[in-house]
């Protein structure tokens, strides 16, 4: 038998994710794959930086938090006319310390964090949709 967790645990679990980022963390959308892990330095082009709001996850339920707020931001000059976005990564407010990172996309890849629109041209507005976190043993 495998170790099990209360629901009150797991929810307590994944509320430390917000609380050790901290506020008003930083959303990085970048090109190609994630990097091997969240202490590998950054990998791809630099299409969007979106502020996120102070309050940027939802309260646990079930293990699992959601996005709160509006997450949104404007492509970067790296951006060009248009490119894929691959990866993101949640940095903390200064954007030096990787926390989190997974795949991303529109709805239709299956991605970790989805968007409107996975193609970012610069100036373009991006639209954060879907992102979740669930932990383990749901």
């Amino acid at each position: 038998m495998s170790i099990q967790l209360s629901v009150a645990v797991r929810n307590a679990q994944a509320d430390a994710l917000e609380s050790t980022v901290g506020t008003a963390p930083k959303l990085q959308i970048r090109t190609g794959a994630p990097p091997a892990n969240c202490a590998a330095a950054d990998s791809g082009t630099l299409l969007c930086e979106i502020n996120l709001p102070s309050d940027w996850l939802n309260a646990a339920s079930s293990g699992a938090k959601t996005l709160a707020g509006t997450w949104s931001g404007a492509g970067a000059v790296g951006a060009g006319a248009g490119t894929d976005g691959g990866h993101f990564r949640i940095k903390d407010s200064s954007g030096t310390t990787t926390h989190m990172q997974g795949t991303f996309g529109e709805t239709a890849d299956s991605a970790d964090m989805t968007a409107d629109n996975k193609n970012i041209a610069t100036g373009q507005t991006v639209n954060i949709t879907s992102f979740s976190y669930t932990r383990a043993n749901s």
